[in-house]
């Protein structure tokens, strides 16, 4: 009796397979339809690279024996070379420099456009990101026409006031000149991140302020960039990566400021360089994986560091 009276019991208490939604399956394979193209491309021109290259980075050759593997021996040469080492000095100190001045530049646009109410607001939005839209070899061609001292208008600008036009490609110049035309670059791009996240802040905190008596600088300072730290947090990441992969302005300028920009003057140039001149890819390889190691250990620490304050990482 006590079996018979648990036997429908055990039965019911089997696993019952659940039976697949056909309209959940037939969506899901839509996904992967859409999906897959991207996932091709990423294959085929980002994964299947880096991991060709990293092989290569593990690798030596020579004439004698062909590709040899060193394993981690050309990652130990980079990070004692005296030329990498100085390239990633020298785009440590232009990260030092450019990067307040961009988020000084972009934040002060936003803040004053955030204030306007009239078209002339959206002209000046659009004028202030269209150095974005330019591509930055366009823009470096552009200004290294600007700073030309031969043809470029420096010269007679400052021939207006008596003076003479300083040299921009010149070693004590250069830095500065690549600071404004990065500057230039980007600053409007940052500038509509911080836009848009002024917009989304309630207006009705704004009211408040005025009702208690604060001014425009009051309310700037202590209401609206507190307000958007996440995003200014977020285009410090974005120019702290851009910056230690800096390339483009200077391999474009180095036909006009040969003696100041060098092979070197980078990481990712000198990585060129070594590539397609003295065609040493497997170290020109091991630069790349290097440098990329010093921008994620760079830009963890930053994230780490400020994730507590701003709310970025959580």
């Amino acid at each position: 009796m006590a079996d018979t009276a648990l036997a429908p019991s055990l039965v019911d208490a089997r696993p019952r397979r659940r039976r697949r939604d056909p309209v959940a399956t037939r969506r899901a394979r839509w996904g992967w339809y859409f999906v897959a193209p991207f996932a091709v491309f990423l294959t085929l021109f980002l994964i299947i690279p880096l991991v060709y290259a990293f092989v290569l980075s593990m690798q030596n050759k020579t004439v004698a024996t062909g590709n040899q593997w060193v394993w981690f021996d050309n990652y130990a040469k980079a990070f004692s070379d005296p030329l990498f080492l100085q390239g990633v000095g020298l785009v440590v100190g232009f990260s030092l420099v450019l990067i307040p001045i961009q988020m000084l530049v972009s934040l002060v646009a936003a803040l004053l456009l955030d204030s306007l109410a009239s078209r002339f607001s959206r002209f000046s939005r659009l004028m202030i990101f269209v150095p974005y839209a330019v591509p930055a070899v366009i823009g470096a061609l552009m200004w290294g026409f600007l700073y030309s001292p031969s043809f470029g208008p420096a010269a007679e600008i400052f021939g207006w006031f008596g003076l003479d036009a300083p040299n921009f490609f010149s070693d004590g110049n250069i830095f500065g000149s690549l600071v404004n035309i990065v500057t230039w670059q980007w600053a409007g791009y940052y500038m509509i991140i911080l836009y848009a996240a002024l917009q989304g802040v309630d207006p009705s905190i704004y009211e408040a302020a005025r009702v208690d008596g604060a001014n425009a600088w009051q309310t700037a300072v202590r209401i609206k960039i507190p307000m958007i730290s996440s995003a200014l947090v977020l285009i410090l990441v974005f120019a702290l990566i851009g910056t230690l992969q800096f390339f483009t302005e200077p391999q474009i300028l180095r036909g006009l400021a040969s003696g100041s920009i060098t092979a070197s003057y980078t990481p990712n140039i000198y990585a060129y360089t070594l590539a397609f001149s003295y065609h040493q890819f497997n170290y020109a390889s091991a630069i790349s994986f290097a440098l990329g190691l010093v921008v994620f250990i760079g830009s963890y620490i930053f994230m780490f560091a400020t994730r507590k304050r701003s709310g970025f990482m959580s």
